[in-house]
């Protein structure tokens, strides 16, 4: 964790320098556990944690709002995979718990199990009003489900995020084409940080991270590994979304469907 922490530090001096409002960073930037048992053992409580403190204390120093994912201990002996928004005090504003967890088999692939570790969350979390705009959060998983980012947008949501750490063959299928769906029926900004290459001998992450516009767009995306931490940035062009729902509105059959 301490040397995830100085990997974010370098990007928060990058945000910094571009000049950026809010810096979005990936799922669980933390850490990842090679096995079930490491990450249930690592998880720390946001008053305990060395990497949160060290983020609240980079947003403070830098005027910079973070978004991060990160593991918070549960009270049923797992973690919660969870997505906190700390303001430019440093302040903990907002904390998303990850809905959709990933457990799935891969043919010649991963086994991966996350509710082995995990809690699942129980709520969509309001969107929230920021520097950016009104955000609305989820997680990786998340992205396969629209329901959430539907329900988010009917609450006036104009970014959605999804960081995440996809695997290497579902991030070859679907990671494009889902964050580039997600942004067009929601007519919203989707922004995915990712992690990318390996963690570990089982664990490998796909990266590209991506910042989709409105009109389903890609504006801006990294690649799959790097020689140190890499940025994308874009300016979120508020009156662009605006244009997007006034053009083209999408007025739901409610009548005939239900309301998500």
């Amino acid at each position: 964790m301490t040397a995830n922490l100085a990997q974010c530090q370098i990007l928060v001096r990058k945000a910094v320098a571009a000049g950026a409002r809010a810096l979005f960073l990936p799922e669980a930037t933390d850490y990842i556990g090679s096995s079930p048992a490491e990450t249930i053992s690592l998880a720390r409580s946001v008053h305990d944690s060395e990497f949160v403190l060290g983020l609240q204390k980079e947003a403070v120093q830098s005027n910079l709002h973070i978004n991060v994912g990160i593991h918070e201990p549960s009270p049923d002996g797992r973690v919660k995979n969870t997505l906190i928004w700390i303001n430019e005090k440093g302040i903990i504003t907002q904390r998303y718990q990850k809905v959709h967890l990933f457990d799935v088999e891969l043919k010649g692939g991963p086994v991966l199990k996350e509710s082995a570790s995990v809690e699942k969350g129980m709520e969509i979390l309001p969107p929230f009003e920021t520097p950016v705009g009104h955000v609305g959060l989820a997680i990786c998983f998340d992205l396969r489900f629209p329901e959430i980012s539907l329900a988010l947008k009917r609450q006036n949501a104009q970014l959605i995020t999804y960081p995440s750490a996809f695997t290497v063959p579902t991030g070859k299928a679907h990671w494009e084409t889902l964050l580039r769906a997600r942004a067009i029926e929601t007519q919203s900004y989707v922004i995915a940080a990712a992690q990318a290459g390996p963690h570990n001998e089982k664990r490998r992450s796909y990266g590209h991270s991506m910042i989709v516009n409105p009109w389903g767009e890609i504006v801006a995306q990294l690649g799959d590994e790097y020689t140190e931490p890499q940025i994308a940035f874009a300016d979120i062009d508020l009156d662009l979304l605006a244009k997007v729902r006034r053009e083209i509105p999408l007025l739901r059959r409610t009548d005939i469907y239900p309301e998500v």
